[in-house]
């Protein structure tokens, strides 16, 4: 089986892993290659901690091309459980974006986006044009981000960022809004592809057990590289 993930921590419960980039989550109706889950599940089996039909599941997702830190349940009454307190259990979740730079910024040195999102026909979420006056979309919903502005040059800037929704996209929608696509990122307008990646990464997963209540905190720094370009 191609692709490797690196397992930061496991027990009984929960595995938690850094995900490489150009890989899925899971997978989706038509999606090929294999996924973070497909590598788990395999290393799993061979270690014989697979049985019967269920598979570890994911508690949430990264998309294909950003890298970082998921968290699998290894039952499913666990991913209930972290799905259903999800917001109490996770104390700190912070990506890294390395993101273009416009002429000028309209944001801060830190402060909150809340801009609704909707989705295309291509099911891709996007901030709608709200200086139409139209009224709002049917399947707009709150999308709320966090950032704080790390460094930069005159052509990038890193961003760290942390949801207060978890929407489909929503950093990468975010930012293109406000004219800070992230590097990399052509669906939502970037002009440059500095490492041939989506500079997006998933850094810090800071959170409590569902089981034992042990504070766990893991964290995966973003590539080197995305320092040295603003340097």
């Amino acid at each position: 089986m191609s692709g490797k993930i690196h397992i930061l921590y496991e027990d009984k419960f929960i595995t938690v892993i850094n995900k490489p980039e150009n890989m899925l989550s899971v997978s989706y109706p038509g999606s090929r290659g294999n996924t973070a889950l497909d590598v788990l599940t395999e290393i799993r089996r061979k270690r014989g901690l697979v049985h019967g039909s269920f598979r570890p599941a994911s508690v949430h997702r990264l998309d294909k091309d950003t890298s970082g830190v998921m968290m699998f349940a290894l039952s499913p009454e666990c991913r209930q459980k972290v799905m259903d307190n999800w917001q109490k259990l996770v104390i700190h979740r912070y990506y890294i974006a390395l993101a273009e730079n416009p002429a000028a910024s309209c944001l801060n040195e830190e402060g909150v986006i809340d801009l609704p999102l909707a989705k295309n026909a291509m099911h891709h979420s996007y901030v709608a044009d709200t200086k139409r006056g139209g009224k709002p979309l049917k399947n707009e919903v709150q999308a709320v981000t966090h950032y704080k502005k790390l460094s930069g040059n005159e052509f990038y800037t890193l961003f760290q960022l942390e949801l207060e929704t978890g929407r489909t996209n929503q950093i990468r929608a975010h930012l293109s809004a406000m004219k800070h696509p992230i590097a990399g990122d052509r669906q939502y307008r970037s002009r440059t592809d500095p490492f041939h990646r989506l500079c997006l990464h998933a850094r810090t997963l800071d959170f409590i057990h569902p089981y034992t209540e042990e504070h766990l905190a893991f964290d995966v720094p973003e590539p080197a590289s995305w320092h040295r370009i603003i340097s």
